[in-house]
């Protein structure tokens, strides 16, 4: 298990926990949680690494819909390769 942020381009992983606050409350780092969880971004699902490239926003691909997020973000997204 490892971070979504350490994903290289054209990897693909498994989502197997999303770490911090539980509940959707508008405080920040839960509303960026819930943020992504909207995105797609949840639980069980496939997603791709298109882009991880230098230190902005990552780019993947979750279904068949392509979603930036923040680094810091990314690594609160724990994947299991594929």
């Amino acid at each position: 298990m490892s971070p979504l942020g350490l994903l290289s381009r054209g990897e693909q992983a498994e989502i197997v926990e999303i770490r911090g606050p539980k509940s959707c409350v508008h405080e920040s780092s839960r509303h960026q949680l819930c943020h992504a969880e909207d995105m797609g971004l949840r639980v069980g699902k496939m997603v791709e690494m298109l882009n991880n490239e230098g230190r902005g926003s990552l780019l993947v691909k979750v279904d068949e819909s392509r979603i930036a997020i923040g680094r810091g973000m990314a690594m609160k997204i724990m994947v299991k390769r594929q």
